[in-house]
């Protein structure tokens, strides 16, 4: 298959997980228009490191239904997201006129945003579980410093690509590496039902790329940014493995054994010059 049938394969996809995801418990975006205050639970756990985000322009790349967009404009923010998918595109712009919380929402696939859109930012934002969607982390890495002004900050919090190695069908806590470290030819996976709450996927089948930490970390260097964060976590977003527990905060665990894996990770770098 080419780059454009994976492309294809995962659009459908993930249009039909915008919709999924409008209507769950899990995105809850009736809290959103309910509580003009509502902070996404991740961006609550990003602004320890993300820091005071008031008064700042901010690109949010791959920003899905826009809940966390919007968390960051409720933040103070000027905000700017951008995905792929237009379905998602479309929620997000009706969230936002639902929830009275100004924000900009583009269609744009990730590696021509340089083209569709002509201002550069103080911040640009890349969310939880992002980076796996795409063919090219070097390419990623200069459309980044591309879309920041000078001085411009960077920041990611997404799973971490040793976590994407473990195979995610045994029903146990032996880690099992299966899936590759570095980017290479994408891997199909097969799946019902998406990572929230809600119905059965019809376009089940989509394609993701793993990068190497280091693979990541080199793409931002080679195009001029300069990292002052680098922070591993043992906690993750979502239920990756089956094996994983919640902690009191909702987010997911090893049962034990914790030291073992990295499970996220945050990156926060500086555009120089």
């Amino acid at each position: 298959m080419s780059l454009d049938e994976f492309r294809q394969a995962n659009q459908v996809h993930w249009n039909e997980r915008a919709h999924i995801h409008a209507a769950s418990c899990l995105y809850d975006i009736a809290s959103y228009i309910a509580d003009p205050h509502k902070i996404s639970d991740v961006v609550r756990f990003d602004v320890a490191d993300l820091g005071n985000v008031s008064g700042y322009t901010l690109l949010h790349l791959q920003c899905h239904i826009g809940t966390d967009t919007l968390s960051l404009a409720r933040l103070g923010a000027t905000v700017t997201g951008t995905d792929f998918s237009p379905d998602a595109i479309e929620t997000a712009r009706k969230l936002s006129a639902d929830c009275g919380t100004p924000a900009r929402f583009e269609v744009a696939e990730l590696y021509d945003t340089p083209h569709m859109i002509d201002e550069r930012f103080d911040i640009v934002y890349t969310g939880v579980g992002a980076l796996t969607w795409l063919p090219d982390i070097a390419a990623w890495g200069r459309v980044v410093a591309t879309m920041l002004k000078p001085g411009g900050m960077l920041f990611v919090r997404d799973f971490h690509p040793m976590l994407w190695t473990i195979d995610d069908r045994q029903d146990t806590d032996v880690l099992v590496v299966t899936y590759p470290y570095f980017e290479t030819q994408p891997v199909r996976f097969e799946h019902e039902y998406t990572y929230s709450d809600g119905d059965r996927l019809i376009n089940t089948v989509n394609y993701e790329w793993n990068h190497g930490l280091g693979e990541i970390v080199m793409s931002l260097i080679d195009n001029g940014m300069q990292l002052n964060l680098l922070r591993e976590h043992k906690i993750a977003e979502s239920r990756h493995l089956p094996c994983m527990v919640p902690d009191a905060d909702g987010r997911w665990r090893l049962p034990h054994g914790e030291d073992r894996l990295p499970l996220m990770y945050t990156i926060r770098a500086v555009k120089q010059g």
